[in-house]
């Protein structure tokens, strides 16, 4: 036991002086990673098989991540200052998350009691945990209901709207989006539709066809590497907007002629200087199974993020105020964040100015977006979502399977797993609470029919822990592209490659 607890102190000795070489020694940091991932992995290994048990499993799992963070030094992709600040951090959350469960085997270890009660007290803790993301959902579904109109405003009474479309590579999906924007009854409106230097002539000739009908089309630029493009895109069409208020949303939103006099007039109601709004999915796609944006929606609905000053956002459909939006910094505060419009919901909801709220039929907002484009999305969401750290990864991860996923194994296998029947009752109802959680969240955004929202919980709950894993690999080692660039290159401060010149 003594040579394995060795083994772990003297990979943790590595693996800091691997961040503490300097630059000009990276081939002695690389042979330090080396030794560090292989010292690691084998200790813990060691340690589970000297020991097997929930403690040195967890414990080994938080290896790998070590181990995936010090794969990056051998890789070397990432600008080597930042290369080193991530490294470092990831450290040091790895090992501070090790050293706690090391603590908590400790403490269980001398706390003498019997199986039946250790489980007793786990199944209780996610039966409560579960209750309170059902009461979190409902009364999260409960603010956000779209309100009924309490005051009609006049044509003159009304602010001026620009609708902001950055558009790459798009074909029919932004025909329909820009048919639907000009069909509106909206009396002050402006529509700027951007092409972000498309591969093909279709986009800018989409876009050209709709200026008898006032579409404005602009001819973007080629991103600065230090921005990530769609954030450049956004920049540019906010400096040519004239509109009081800006609305940016995705080639994949349908609009009912009302929709836009509905989303100022809860703005004016409400005094709010930005409002998101989460579309219903479209009537074609009723009846298909969306696992993916299932979970997205669930994450902004079910949590208490209001409470965790987070408030939900959705990057598809949100307006803003011009002057708000240069009050909090603009696009230029944001230029590298995948969800720059998070920071803005902050920024604004901290004074009470933003609003999130479901559309309903009657709003008349829907989503086209793919189930391939749902899955373009979120490998391009999930990572930096969890700020581009592989603990905070494995923590998302740990935070899923033992509150999102383990209710269901034991409620299963209660009756033959040895946990005693309050472990098994605790079980069931801590998976009652969470499909009844994930059931409410379907219903009211239409993403999947009402009986897979029934059994589909789990299954999304997986499908998000591959996605989120798939996310940090093709970040860390590979490339994430969006509209045929690589975002890696802003967001992971990734030294872009030259293309290759033949001969």
């Amino acid at each position: 036991m003594m040579i394995m607890f060795f083994l772990l102190w003297s990979a943790a000795v590595l693996e800091v002086c691997a961040h503490l070489v300097a630059k000009p020694l990276p081939r002695l940091r690389t042979i330090l990673a080396t030794m560090a991932m292989v010292t690691g992995a084998a200790a813990a290994g060691a340690l589970f098989v000297y020991a097997p048990n929930i403690f040195s499993a967890i414990f080994g799992l938080l290896g790998l991540y070590r181990v995936f963070s010090l794969a990056r030094i051998l890789r070397r992709q990432m600008h080597d200052v930042y290369l080193r600040k991530a490294t470092r951090r990831s450290t040091e959350g790895i090992l501070l998350m090790q050293a706690v469960v090391l603590t908590a085997w400790w403490a269980w270890s001398n706390w003498h009691t019997t199986g039946h009660a250790t489980w007793a007290a786990i199944t209780i803790v996610q039966a409560v945990f579960a209750a309170t993301l059902f009461l979190s959902v409902v009364r999260t579904l409960r603010r956000t209901t779209w309100p009924l109109q309490k005051k009609h405003y006049a044509d003159t009474e009304l602010p001026s709207i620009t609708v902001a479309i950055p558009a790459r590579d798009e074909t029919e999906d932004l025909r329909q989006c820009l048919q639907s924007l000009i069909a509106t009854d909206y009396p002050k409106l402006e529509i700027i539709a951007l092409d972000d230097c498309s591969q093909s002539k279709r986009t800018p000739e989409i876009i050209r066809q709709f200026a008898h009908d006032g579409v404005r089309f602009i001819q973007g630029e080629q991103p600065d590497p230090s921005w990530l493009p769609k954030n450049q895109a956004y920049d540019r069409l906010v400096k040519e907007a004239s509109g009081s208020l800006i609305l940016f949303c995705g080639v994949d939103l349908r609009f009912a002629p009302h929709s836009l006099r509905a989303m100022v007039t809860v703005m004016l109601d409400r005094k709010k200087d930005m409002l998101c709004v989460l579309p219903r999915r479209s009537q074609a796609a009723v009846g298909r199974f969306s696992l993916i944006q299932a979970m997205r929606y669930w994450w902004e609905l079910a949590p208490p993020r209001r409470q965790l000053k987070r408030p939900p956002v959705l990057s598809s459909c949100w307006m803003i105020r011009k002057e708000a939006l240069h009050d909090v910094g603009g696009f230029a505060a944001v230029r590298r964040a995948i969800v720059p419009e998070a920071h803005f919901a902050r920024s604004v909801g901290s004074t009470d100015g933003y609003s999130f709220l479901r559309c309903t039929d009657g709003l008349g907002i829907e989503s086209t977006k793919s189930v391939t484009e749902q899955r373009q999305t979120a490998i391009r969401m999930r990572y930096p979502q969890l700020h581009r750290r592989p603990g905070q990864v494995a923590v998302a991860s740990l935070w899923e399977t033992t509150f999102l996923l383990m209710p269901f194994v034991l409620a299963i296998g209660g009756a033959w797993l040895p946990i005693g029947p309050v472990a098994h009752i605790a079980s069931i109802a801590a998976s009652f609470f969470l499909i009844a959680t994930y059931e409410a969240s379907v219903l009211a955004t239409r993403v999947n029919t009402w009986w897979f929202g029934l059994i589909g919980q789990p299954l999304a709950v997986i499908t998000d822990l591959v996605l989120i894993h798939y996310s940090m690999w093709r970040y860390e080692f590979s490339t994430v592209d969006w509209k045929g660039r690589n975002v890696c290159v802003p967001v992971m401060h990734v030294i872009p490659k030259l293309p290759k010149v033949d001969n």
